[in-house]
């Protein structure tokens, strides 16, 4: 049968999945909150429905106060099969208003008189799209079996209820509706309560806008949690809490810090003009942290944090709660090239830093742990001084040497031409490889450059040490005389061993030659060496460059690597 004219719409669709929610953004705001509106309706008390008190009862209705400033008239229904009401003055009635008289005051319906008792009556509900209340009696396939006064269907699509038990949890109970569809040759009486629901609950939403304001603190209850955030009723409308507004600290997970349920205190962030997209904050309700940093912390400070997570780039550290620094990963070694902050730190360390940059328009704090550590190449000069010979730590190889950590922070170059001298190498990994521990000779340092070069050939015995752990004063040694300067002979004892020999001029005392005194300071050396050893000079006339002698060896300085002879 067709739809009477001026009668509600048939229904249309089922409940809208509220489910099937994306992070919102600027664009999608609306949408969400507008899927979330489609939800039940915690249970309260229609709005339509008003409690009068019978002031007084004649044979048509009764005189009601509903609050309003005249009373109102409550008429007995017209029906033969209503019973006339047994009503007395100071009984409490729940009456709906149902228009106004020509004289002006508000006509009523009490609530039970609204269910219609006949064919007529429900046709006249149809036409103007009244309520009607009825109860609802069973659960039949597809909805719920409601008496209208006639049997009625309300199919659960239109129940306003979003499963099975819950729209089973009416029977028994009086619920409010429009009929959707009619059809009195078929009596068939098709009801429709999600309609009303969403009405009455529109209302609601346009009666909590009004009270809302940007800045306003509201108290509401968590409705829906999602991964971004949470759902909070203000009261009959759904306002966004987004997971960067619950607190200044790190939020990971929503359900970590509110469950369904739990009555909050927000702050109103937004309102849009029409007031389909609301967002609340609860941080902003506690300081900001970030005016701690403001009067706090200043470049160049010492400070303790917590180590509160770890990226590729860098660690953050907790300042206080609500406010990170970050630790940018050049920033952990003065030495080191590290691929990870793991390599140094790890969530929940407590770390002293430096406070290395402050800007507070962008929130931002940087951080300098190798500085709080003190820069190992301020003690590098005292510590590990050219000439000087150190351990150290082989931490990296390549094609042209090895870097050593001598101290902790402070790495050296050992070149590989450095490394030894028995042999030209390919690599370094031939001698020396990764942890191993190595003698080095400290050959040049640079503390502005940081620059430190080592060698390891440098320590190992030459011919000439060699040689003098084989003789001691008084062996006789074979040698060739290589060169004649002055008072003096150098004398060739081995392959990259010399000796000096002293000499004096023909005919001069051997005490006048040593006593002389002469401009030479290598001769005076070579002179002073034998005196101490108590040698005695060579007349010049008896060695001949080139020629091979015997000599006695007078005296060694073996820090110095002098061998002073005299002839055998």
């Amino acid at each position: 049968m067709p739809a009477m004219p001026g009668a509600p719409g048939a229904p249309v669709g089922d409940d809208l999945d509220d489910d099937e929610l994306d992070i919102p953004d600027e664009e999608e705001f609306a949408r969400l909150i507008e899927s979330q509106e489609h939800g039940v309706a915690p249970e309260t008390e229609p709005e339509g429905v008003l409690k009068g008190v019978i002031v007084s009862v004649r044979d048509d209705g009764a005189f009601v106060d509903v609050g309003e400033k005249s009373e109102a008239f409550l008429p007995v229904a017209g029906s033969k099969r209503t019973k006339k009401p047994d009503w007395k003055p100071g009984d409490t009635i729940d009456v709906t208003v149902a228009g106004r008289a020509p004289d002006g005051y508000l006509l009523l319906s009490s609530v039970e008189s609204t269910r219609p008792g006949e064919w007529s009556e429900l046709e006249i509900a149809y036409a103007s799209g009244s309520i009607v209340v009825g109860k609802a009696v069973d659960v039949v396939k597809g909805g719920l079996a409601v008496d209208v006064g006639v049997r009625g269907f309300l199919p659960a699509s239109r129940s306003g209820e979003r499963d099975q038990e819950s729209l089973e949890a009416l029977v028994g109970h009086e619920i409010r509706c429009r009929i959707a569809q009619l059809d009195i040759d078929d009596r068939n009486v098709i009801l429709d309560r999600r309609a009303l629901i969403e009405e009455e609950r529109n209302k609601q939403r346009q009666v909590a806008l009004e009270g809302l304001a940007e800045g306003a603190v509201v108290r509401g209850i968590v409705r829906t949690i999602r991964d971004f955030g949470a759902f909070v009723d203000l009261g009959g409308v759904d306002a966004l809490l987004h997971i960067s507004d619950i607190s200044w600290g790190r939020v990971d997970k929503v359900e970590s810090v509110l469950k369904e349920g739990d009555e909050i205190d927000v702050k109103v962030l937004r309102v849009d003009d029409d007031g389909r997209r609301i967002a609340v904050g609860r941080k902003q309700l506690e300081s900001d942290p970030w005016s701690y940093v403001a009067e706090n912390v200043r470049v160049g400070d010492r400070v303790r944090g917590l180590v509160t997570r770890l990226k590729d780039f860098g660690a953050f550290v907790e300042l206080t709660p609500g406010a990170e620094g970050l630790i940018h990963i050049s920033e952990m070694s003065w030495s080191r090239r590290l691929k990870h902050p793991s390599e140094v730190v790890k969530e929940g360390d407590e770390v002293d830093v430096v406070v290395l940059d402050v800007d507070l328009g962008k929130k931002r704090v940087g951080l300098g742990l190798k500085q709080a550590l003190g820069d190992p190449w301020d003690r590098a000069e005292q510590d590990a001084p050219p000439g000087s010979t150190v351990e150290g730590v082989v931490r990296k190889t390549t094609n042209f040497g090895a870097f050593v950590e001598v101290l902790e922070g402070v790495e050296g170059l050992l070149h590989i031409s450095d490394i030894t001298s028995d042999r030209r190498l390919n690599h370094p990994n031939e001698v020396v490889r990764v942890g191993d521990k190595v003698r080095v000779k400290v050959l040049e340092l640079n503390r502005e450059r940081r620059r430190l070069k080592l060698g390891m050939k440098q320590l190992e015995p030459t011919e000439q040490d060699k040689f003098l752990d084989s003789v001691k004063p008084g062996d006789t040694v074979t040698g060739r005389v290589l060169r004649l300067r002055g008072a003096e002979a150098d004398v060739e004892l081995g392959e990259g061993v010399q000796g000096v020999c002293l000499l004096r001029a023909t005919g001069d005392a051997p005490d006048q030659a040593a006593g002389a005194p002469q401009g030479d300071l290598g001769s005076l050396s070579a002179r002073l060496a034998a005196a101490w050893q108590g040698g005695s000079s060579v007349p010049a006339a008896e060695l001949h460059e080139g020629e091979l002698r015997s000599f006695r060896i007078a005296g060694i300085d073996a820090s110095r690597g002098l061998v002073t002879l005299e002839l055998a």
